[in-house]
This record gives structure tokens, C-alpha cells and sequence, in this order.
């Protein structure tokens, strides 16, 4: 299977499947001498894992991560980073009865017509558990940012019809609610609308905004890398994800060029600071493909789940057709766990583009090995 890696410098490939022994991620390109823990890791995994609320599937799974190499005496060696969660409340049996079934919304079909078989118990490397790894390695990606002073953070923009309102937006409520809504109210009906669904054995969609902060101007590169489509192909390779907007996104369609222009202001620094800054941001951080010095700000439409108690019309790889209701622990929404998985494949994106952007510019090469002038 072509297709587990991620990056050029910075590299994750992720491995294993939903009801296999275990899953995990192998990093590669993370520079020597990052201090790096399990507890760091762990962090970000703890807001991925199942059994946290209603919200989320009942499987229980700790997802605890063990290093296995790449670091040593609490600091990275710069030698591939190898990380194991196994996985320890699979229930196969509860997927019996669809090993020769399409499940609608799912790869059953496509995955089956590109291998000739499938694992059925949960859908192996298409499920949403192969996310854990990703999240493991956006991790190590992370503390790398941080100890550059970049931040990366998201939250839920909206479930279904609700949405959180800018002038309620509070990120320090993010984490007091199951939601992950930095916005209490909207949370609170976010909740109603999905006890409702649930009581109709239907899911729900939403979005996820994410906020890269801190990121330099000049990193991404201005035709194939650039930061926006790398940014892009990371978000729609999660599994659930229909769409992605950076800035205005699909609203600049409708905005005039003197709307969506962003002005430039002197910053009022000189020397090696940057000359200039942006009076508003339509353009979500980047232009041309480059980082322009202001935040990155995107947004990842999550479709519903596709899991559904009630009865669906489908097809078996037999061609006869079925009527088909999925049994097993299944979230009746996807977006609480998947917002922790965005901001680690932005993570993965902006690490390998700033390791990328190193080699740009003669005078920081000379600068970096002492043979400038």
C-alpha cells in the first residue's frame, strides 16, 4: 500500500489497523536534541481517544503511547522516532454481520475494488482509529513549533446548524466543554441538537477552524509546496473531511478585489524585523503559496458520521441487494475527536515547510555555517 507517509524533511508514516494488534507512527527528519517525553505525546492522544462522553464511541481504549526509539536520556537523537499504542477493546464480532456488505458513506466498496478485499472489522487502515498515529506524530511536530515560538490550536467552528458566535468566542471554554466549542452557549445547543439525533439513530457533521500562530513570513514554497496546498492535501487525506477554506475561503467568490485585498501597514520595526504587516487577513495567512507573517487560519468540513443505527439501502459484493443496520460503538459525531487530528497534520505541514524554507536564501546558509560576510 503506497500512500502512509507524509512530508519531505519532517516525515510520519502512520501504521496498523482498527482491529489489529496496535497502531502507531514512525518519525523521521525531527532534528537532534528536542526535549521529548511519552507524557508529551500522551497529552495529545488523551483528546483523541474514544469513551470520553456520549458524543463519542463507547470503545475503550487507553491509547497509551510508548516510544520505542529515537530518543535518548529525554531528548530526540535525530534518528527515526518509532510510536506503539496497541489496541485493546476490539470487538470483531460486532462487524460480522457486514464482511460481504458496502456500508454506505464508508470504503467498504472503493477499498474493495482496489484490493480485491477488505478488512470489514471496522474498516481497517480506512478507519478513523488510523487518526492516532497521525496525532502521535503531529505531536512531535508540535513541541518542535513550540520551541520556535509557533503555536498551533483549533477548536469546533460549528456542529450541524449551530455555530459559535465571535463575540461569545472564548478559547479558554474550549476545553471545559465535550464539544470543544469555545463558545458555552453554542456548546450547550450543539448538545441538545445531538441528543436529538441520537434519539433518532442519525449523526451530524460540523467544522473545524484551525489557527497556526507565531509562523514567520517566507515559509511554503510558490508552485507545487505551497503552504495553503500543503495545508489542504493534509486536511482532506483525514478520512472525513469534504472540504477545506483557507482565510475567506469560498466566501472571497463573492467579495469585490478592494473587499478581499489585504492593505499593507509599515510595522514600525526596522533591521532584520519584518518591513510590513496586514490591516486584515482575508487571506488567511499566505500569499502566494508563501507565509506572510500573519496567522494562518483555516477551516475542515467534517461530514456525519457515517455509522448509523437506522436502516440503510445498500448492496453486498455479491451485487444482491440489502437493507443493512450497523451494530458496534460508533460517534455520533466526528468532529470533538477530529479537532486535536487537524491541528496535528497542520503541525506535520508547518514543520516540514519551515525545515523546507532552510535552504532558500544564500546569506542564512552562510549565516548558519559561519561563512557570511
Amino acid at each position: 500500500m503506497a500512500g502512509s507517509s507524509y512530508g519531505t524533511i519532517f516525515r510520519v508514516t502512520t501504521w496498523g489497523e482498527s482491529h489489529g494488534k496496535g497502531i502507531g507512527a514512525v518519525v523521521d527528519g525531527c532534528p537532534a536534541g528536542l526535549p521529548l517525553s511519552e507524557e508529551d505525546i500522551q497529552a495529545y492522544l488523551d483528546r483523541r481517544k474514544p469513551g470520553q462522553s456520549k458524543f463519542t464511541t463507547a470503545r475503550q481504549e487507553g491509547d497509551q503511547v510508548e516510544i520505542l526509539s529515537g530518543v535518548f536520556e529525554g531528548k530526540t537523537t535525530g534518528t527515526p522516532i518509532a510510536l506503539e499504542v496497541r489496541n485493546k477493546d476490539q470487538r470483531s464480532k460486532d462487524y460480522g454481520n457486514i464482511m460481504d456488505v458496502y456500508r454506505p458513506g464508508h470504503a467498504d466498496y472503493t477499498f474493495d475494488q482496489k484490493y480485491g478485499f477488505r478488512d470489514y472489522r471496522g474498516g481497517g487502515r480506512s478507519s478513523g482509529r488510523e487518526t492516532a498515529g497521525r496525532v502521535a506524530g503531529g505531536a512531535v511536530a508540535a513541541k518542535l513549533l513550540e520551541s520556535l515560538g509557533i503555536r498551533v490550536y483549533a477548536y469546533t467552528r460549528s456542529i450541524g446548524p449551530i455555530e459559535i458566535a465571535t463575540e461569545r468566542m472564548d478559547l479558554a471554554e474550549r476545553d471545559k466543554n465535550r464539544l470543544y466549542m469555545p463558545d458555552a452557549r453554542a456548546a450547550l445547543e450543539a448538545e441538545a441538537y445531538l441528543e436529538q439525533l441520537m434519539a433518532e439513530k442519525d449523526s451530524s457533521g460540523g467544522v473545524v477552524e484551525c489557527v497556526i500562530e507565531g509562523l514567520p513570513a517566507g515559509i511554503g514554497e510558490p508552485v507545487f509546496e505551497k503552504l495553503d496546498a500543503n495545508l489542504a492535501k493534509a486536511i482532506l487525506s483525514i478520512g472525513a473531511v469534504k472540504g477545506f477554506e483557507i482565510g475567506s475561503g469560498f466566501g472571497a467568490a463573492a467579495m469585490r478585489g478592494s473587499e478581499n485585498n489585504d492593505a499593507f501597514a509599515a510595522a514600525g520595526r526596522g533591521g532584520a524585523s519584518p518591513a510590513a504587516v496586514k490591516r486584515t487577513n482575508h487571506a488567511g495567512g499566505t500569499l502566494g503559496g508563501i507565509s506572510d507573517g500573519s496567522p494562518v487560519i483555516f477551516r475542515a468540513a467534517f461530514k456525519p458520521t457515517p455509522s448509523i443505527a437506522r436502516p440503510q439501502h445498500t448492496v453486498d459484493r455479491f451485487g444482491r441487494e440489502q437493507e443493512i443496520e450497523i451494530r458496534g460503538r460508533h460517534d455520533p459525531i466526528i468532529v470533538p475527536r477530529a479537532v486535536v487530528v487537524v491541528e496535528a497534520m497542520a503541525a506535520l505541514t508547518a514543520a516540514d515547510l519551515l525545515l523546507l524554507s532552510m535552504s532558500s536564501r544564500l546569506d542564512r546558509i552562510q549565516a548558519f555555517f559561519g561563512t557570511g560576510e
